[in-house]
């Protein structure tokens, strides 16, 4: 399996050798050095509640995430990962608190403008199934008023940068392509208008093993060469582990841990963190001892 990751450069690897490699500190020193420390996007002290403070989906989240940084938020379903992340773009408006992004409170931003500006990817893509790809692609671009040749000129390019070469692709509709094909349409049309911030939710969640190792890899070197900062919501820990610059780990509504996946996988006296690091560990146990049977005469 050819893979790429932020820890151990691209090669064909076992998810073992992976796990162990992330976690014995084998990182070229590019890896460690290619976000910048100015801080793009601010989370002070928010929280958020639907019902008036009786019980909280967010609590007093503290969280700074730096440029051109890919952070992960990880934890199980309903802990306040996917609140979190639509807070940061006011799909969802916190209760309490401050998120600054670019230096400016997202409070004082019109909403629709905001999201315009900040890229957005989800599980199930959502593309229009009446457009074609290259209308699906371009039509935040239409919204943001941009001539047609321009806008032309535009969705070509995105549609090279993801693999979909526009003479083939183009005049397809979303019931035409495959789950990983509509996932590179999605990502395309995040990155029309050139954000500098993308939000994902489970982006390859429901794609099959090698098509989500596949997308992994492509979306990383488009990350590293774009200078996007990137939040990822997912509850998978090999993908947390593998793309994450820092994780930060949410139970129940609370972050209770954030850090480099090394840092994390060291130990933590979080008794939740240390339970999620255990997983990996024994999957690679598992692997490793199937692997020494299947070699075994």
């Amino acid at each position: 399996m050819q893979i790429y990751d932020r820890h151990g450069g691209s090669g064909t690897l076992r998810v073992a050798d992976r796990i162990a490699m992330i976690n014995c500190h084998v990182i070229p020193p590019c890896f460690l050095t290619h976000y910048s420390l100015t801080t793009v996007i601010t989370i002070e002290n928010v929280s958020k509640s639907y019902d008036d403070g009786t019980t909280y989906a967010v609590h007093e989240m503290e969280l700074e995430i730096a440029r051109g940084e890919l952070l992960v938020l990880l934890g199980e379903s309903g802990c306040g990962k996917t609140t979190t992340l639509k807070m940061i773009n006011r799909l969802i408006e916190q209760t309490s608190g401050d998120i600054i992004v670019d230096g400016v409170a997202t409070t004082k931003v019109n909403p629709v403008e905001l999201r315009r500006g900040i890229g957005y990817v989800i599980q199930g893509v959502g593309l229009f199934p009446h457009m074609t790809v290259a209308e699906n692609v371009g039509v935040v671009l239409q919204l943001l008023r941009w001539d047609r040749a321009a806008i032309d000129q535009r969705v070509d390019e995105l549609m090279n940068m993801v693999g979909l070469p526009p003479e083939q692709y183009a005049r397809r509709r979303a019931d035409e392509l495959s789950g990983g094909q509509r996932q590179r349409v999605g990502v395309a049309r995040a990155l029309a208008a050139r954000p500098r911030i993308m939000l994902m939710d489970e982006p390859f969640g429901a794609l099959d093993p090698l098509t989500r190792d596949g997308l992994q890899t492509e979306f990383l070197h488009l990350q590293r060469a774009l200078g996007l900062t990137v939040v990822l919501v997912t509850h998978d820990m090999v993908e947390a582990l593998l793309m994450a610059d820092r994780i930060a780990v949410m139970e129940r509504g609370r972050m209770v841990a954030v850090g480099t996946p090394q840092k994390l996988l060291s130990g933590s006296s979080h008794p939740y963190v240390e339970a999620l690091m255990q997983t990996p560990r024994l999957q690679a146990e598992k692997l490793e001892k199937l692997s020494r049977r299947d070699a075994t005469p």
